[in-house]
């Protein structure tokens, strides 16, 4: 599986412009006929100020969560400039009370070893479900960075 990340640019706002959380703006994810995925996610700190990461994968249930999650912490990543660095440990989609749940798990491999795990409950879109459940894991870890900006 091969990541890149775009620039993110990131230069620190005006303290009234600040947000304590990024925003999840848009999410793209396609299926090639040679098999292959790709997965893009765009995040938003403040108006303007916009980051991407991006996955690449052989496509296949389990593959397109994983690359869509990988994008999620790219994203992550270019934002923080090299302030943050994860890994993805796992992801799965389960069936829990009559719902489906994606879970992932993802190693801080910035402050040592700390171990994440975020969920989303999805109906429709596990593939992006599985994004949301990468921002739900990172959340503190990203807001006490964004705190410190």
């Amino acid at each position: 599986m091969t990541q890149s990340q775009s620039e993110s640019g990131a230069d620190a706002p005006p303290i009234h412009g600040k947000r304590e959380r990024l925003r999840f703006t848009d999410f793209r994810f396609r299926r090639a006929t040679d098999g292959r995925c790709s997965a893009e996610v765009e995040l938003e700190w403040i108006e303007g100020h916009k980051v991407r990461g991006t996955a690449s994968g052989q496509s296949s249930a389990t593959v397109d969560l994983r690359v869509a999650a990988e994008a999620g912490l790219r994203a992550i990543e270019s934002f923080s400039d090299g302030g943050l660095a994860f890994e993805l440990i796992g992801v799965k989609s389960i069936r829990v009370f009559d719902a489906n749940v994606v879970i992932v798990s993802i190693a801080n491999r910035h402050d040592g070893p700390q171990k994440l795990l975020g969920s989303c409950l999805v109906e429709d879109d596990p593939v992006r479900g599985a994004v949301i459940a990468v921002l739900n894991a990172t959340n503190r870890v990203l807001g006490n960075f964004i705190a410190t900006r």
